[in-house]
């Protein structure tokens, strides 16, 4: 468990988590008709996460005796879950109604976004494709179209087709390219 334990620290998994404890626990003063506040919580989340995303030392994660592919992978998909499922879980045990569904959805398509941008541009600046997307959700005109729903699928619904089916496209385009890839030097 010892390695477990060390990859978690190299990673910044304890400060990832503590920020996404943070935001979630002061967006519980959101309402619930609402759903710019949880959005922003995993926003959040999904950016600290992506923070782990590189290495201390990318040439040692290269020629580790370790596969990397699949703990990659696993390393996005479980950070994914983490963001997906702790906002609401704080909401239930706050006693105020929460969207599970929509948080998963939209915490899925995130940290493959992230994923997408520690392949691109490493682990550094990995959480510039979450931001740049969100903030573009937050400030686009209203959906009308389908490429409008594709474009701020973050917002809309959860029986929205064009939104599922972009998180969907998001999390395993980034999740894969992240963990064959690796992040950026």
């Amino acid at each position: 468990m010892r390695w477990l334990t060390l990859y978690a620290r190299s990673r910044q998994v304890p400060a990832s988590l503590a920020v996404l404890l943070v935001s979630a626990l002061a967006a519980l003063a959101g309402g619930a008709e609402d759903p710019k506040p949880l959005l922003l919580v995993l926003a959040t989340g999904a950016m600290a996460a992506s923070a782990g995303l590189g290495g201390q030392d990318l040439a040692l994660d290269r020629t580790a005796a370790l596969r990397w592919v699949p703990r990659r992978g696993a390393h996005v998909l479980l950070a994914g879950a983490v963001v997906g499922v702790l906002p609401p879980a704080l909401r239930l045990l706050a006693g105020a109604p929460a969207t599970a569904a929509f948080a998963v959805r939209d915490a899925a398509g995130l940290m493959g976004l992230a994923a997408l941008g520690a392949a691109l541009w490493g682990g550094q600046y990995a959480w510039t494709l979450p931001f740049t997307w969100l903030a573009f959700t937050l400030f686009a005109p209203p959906a009308t179209g389908t490429p409008t729903r594709i474009a701020s699928w973050m917002l809309m619904p959860t029986g929205t087709v064009a939104a599922t089916w972009t998180a969907a496209a998001l999390t395993v385009a980034g999740t894969t390219a992240y963990a064959l890839a690796g992040p950026r030097r």
